[in-house]
């Protein structure tokens, strides 16, 4: 899969850490808003 900037990622699903809890988030949520996605491995792993 190649991604572009400026164009629309692929929904996806993922879990999400706020507040003290943690939830899913679905990029689909937050369609018509800016979304900056960032990506980071753990701490100590191999890239």
């Amino acid at each position: 899969m190649t991604l572009r900037v400026g164009k629309p990622a692929p929904d996806f699903e993922t879990n999400a850490y706020e507040k003290g809890e943690i939830h899913k988030v679905k990029l689909a949520d937050y369609r018509g808003k800016w979304v900056l996605l960032y990506f980071y491995p753990g701490d100590f792993t191999f890239v």
